[in-house]
This record gives C-alpha cells, sequence and structure tokens, in this order.
C-alpha cells in the first residue's frame, strides 16, 4: 500500500507513520507535512533513512502543490492528520484552523477525487460532538455534532464537507473520531506532556477552574493501531469513534502524574478556566470493536508511567521543542528537500 500522510511530522501522525512501517514491510508512506509550530522532523529522524518513507514539505490547502504531488504518484489511501489542534490556539485566533482544518480538507478531497483514491482516511476528534453532562451516555457516531470551540467547528466542517464527498461523489472516504491521546513525541502544550515536563524543570501545574473537567484517554498507538484497522477493513461513509473507555477529570490526571513522579499535591496551581471550556468528553467506541475486532491494549494507569519514563529519558528533545529551537533541525536536516522545487525529484 502506498499511503499520503498528511500532517506526519506531528504527535498523532509520526505514530502512525513509525507504526504502519513497522507493522507493514511492503507500505509506503509520504509524508507532507506544512512543519507549523507543531510539526517536528524530529519525531520520525529514525525513520528518516527508510527507503519507504519520503518527507514532502508543503501546505495541504495549497491546490498547486497537492495536485502536483497527486498526478506524479499514485496513492491507495491519503490520511489526513494535518490539522491546527489546541484549542487555547483557537480562541485566541480562528484563522489558521479554518484555513488548515476546512480549506485544506477540501483541497485535499478535489484531488482524491480527480486521482481515483482508493481510501480517504478523515482523522477527526470527539470534541466535534460537543459536551456531555456527569449522568449522559456515551458519544456514539450518530451523536448530533455540536462543537463549542473554533477548533472543533473547523473539524466539524470538515468532517462533513467529508461526508458530502462519500454521499455526492462516491469518495471512498471514511471518518475516525478519537478521544483524548497521550504517549510519546506528543507537543508539550498539552496537558500530560506539559505537566510531566514542569515537573521535571519544577514548576508549578497549571490546571484550569476547578480541575474537575473529564476527558476519555487513549494511548496513542492504541489510536494508530484503530486507524490501521479503519484502513484496511472499514465500509466507506461510516464515522468510526475511537476510545479507551477510561474516563478520568484532569486533576485525577495531573495527580497520577505527581504520583508517579513522587511529587507533593502543593505543585497544583488552579487558573482561570478558558472560555466554553467543555465539561465531559466519553467515547462509545462499541461500533469498532464490533465491527472491526479492534480493542485498546494499553490501560492508562500501568502506561502512564511508561510516558513519563519517555519523556524523562528524551529530556534534550522536549527542551528544544519548548525553546523552540528544535525549528532548527529541519532547517539544517532538509535544507535542500524543503525547496518545492525537488519534492517531485524526493517522492519519485
Amino acid at each position: 500500500m502506498r499511503i499520503l500522510v498528511t500532517g506526519g511530522a506531528g504527535f498523532i501522525g509520526s505514530n502512525f507513520i513509525r507504526y504502519v512501517l513497522s507493522a507493514h514491510e511492503n507500505w509506503y508512506v509520504v509524508n507532507l507535512d506544512k512543519l507549523t509550530y507543531a510539526g517536528n522532523l524530529e519525531n520520525l529522524s529514525d525513520i528518516a533513512p527508510d527507503p519507504r518513507y519520503t518527507f514532502v514539505h508543503g501546505d495541504i490547502a495549497d491546490k498547486t502543490l497537492i495536485t502536483q504531488l497527486l498526478s506524479a504518484n499514485t496513492f491507495d489511501a491519503i490520511a489526513n492528520f494535518a490539522a491546527e489542534s489546541h484549542v487555547d490556539r483557537s480562541i485566541h485566533d480562528a484563522t489558521p484552523f479554518i484555513e488548515t482544518n476546512i480549506q485544506g480538507t477540501h483541497v485535499l478531497l478535489d484531488a482524491a477525487r480527480a486521482h481515483g483514491v482508493k481510501r480517504f482516511l478523515q482523522v477527526s476528534t470527539d470534541e466535534v460532538y460537543g459536551t456531555l453532562g456527569s449522568d449522559e451516555p456515551p458519544f456514539t457516531e450518530h451523536a448530533p455534532l455540536a462543537p463549542n470551540s473554533p477548533y472543533a467547528a473547523s473539524k466539524a466542517a470538515a468532517d462533513l464537507l467529508a461526508r458530502t464527498y462519500y454521499h455526492t461523489f462516491g469518495l471512498p472516504v471514511l471518518i475516525t473520531r478519537c478521544s483524548n491521546n497521550y504517549g510519546p513525541y506528543q507537543f508539550p502544550e498539552k496537558l500530560i506532556p506539559l505537566m510531566i515536563t514542569n515537573a521535571l524543570e519544577g514548576r508549578p501545574f497549571p490546571v484550569y477552574g476547578d480541575g474537575l473537567n473529564i476527558r476519555d484517554w487513549i494511548h496513542v498507538l492504541d489510536h494508530c493501531r484503530a486507524l490501521e484497522a479503519v484502513l484496511l477493513g472499514g465500509v466507506p461513509g461510516e464515522v468510526y469513534n475511537i476510545g479507551g473507555s477510561c474516563e478520568l477529570t484532569n486533576l485525577e490526571v495531573v495527580r497520577s502524574i505527581l504520583q508517579t513522579l513522587d511529587l507533593p499535591e502543593s505543585l497544583i496551581t488552579f487558573v482561570p478556566d478558558r472560555p466554553g471550556h467543555d465539561r465531559r468528553y466519553a467515547i462509545d467506541a462499541s461500533k469498532i470493536k464490533a465491527a472491526l475486532g479492534w480493542k485498546p491494549q494499553y490501560r492508562f494507569q500501568e502506561w502512564l508511567p511508561e510516558v513519563v519514563r519517555w519523556y524523562k529519558e528524551h529530556r534534550e528533545w522536549w527542551q528544544r521543542v519548548k525553546a523552540g529551537s528544535y525549528r532548527q533541525y529541519y532547517a539544517r536536516q532538509y535544507e535542500q528537500r524543503l525547496n518545492r522545487n525537488d519534492f517531485k525529484r524526493d517522492v519519485i
């Protein structure tokens, strides 16, 4: 299988690329990434020499680039991870979210349709469903979309666009909506890596509001396995929820990190809540379990210490990310390949 992975230098995308290349000897991956602040080629430095892997620098909203890329290569599938994804940033300025998450997805869908791509995987989020009350059942695939942040609204719009390309044009679209991921290579602005790295730097643990917002947590490798299952066996036009069946308050997550590091709870600092902060997410993943035989393998309480250990052992990685110097890495390592005029030679 030959796959175009967009946004493959980010947290989930890089883990997915590493996973599928390890699991499938005859899979080939082209990684297209704009390399915004969250894109980090160090995430894939270990597999960069693999002849089954190629990196292309570019923006999914660049119609000319996408058309040329798909004209020059035959892809069996596109897996669209590319997205602006941080809620706080979307509240500050929604423009990049509209440009990448909606316009970029539209460009990809048009190109996939024009070039006969056999599978289009739209990687989405449970945030499109909005918030749940404490006694409400978890979201199923039939739950109405009710996004409460500019980020979530942009992802919901992208999902709906993808859905229309299946129903109107017959493009074999698959949509997945996953709960909160944790694992290695996660950008340190997210809850778990932020708390771990703050602890390792001797900083306080900032917690929004009362800390009782609930999220459903899943290890990134369980997410990658689910995406693989959907790519191979999912029914076009369908939505598949992916969740870890692990609902925890933010405060419980933070306390688990403190316990793992043997640190006192006095490090917790409550800060003003962000606007429109959804109270609870929970995913019903029974559909993907029954239809595709997938189930999560990584238990949060067992694997959180492994994630903490990873950040301890990769201090230089996250320190470069926090300092911003990681962006110099790809400038040094890929100076020639970042030239758009070279992308055909790189891919072919």
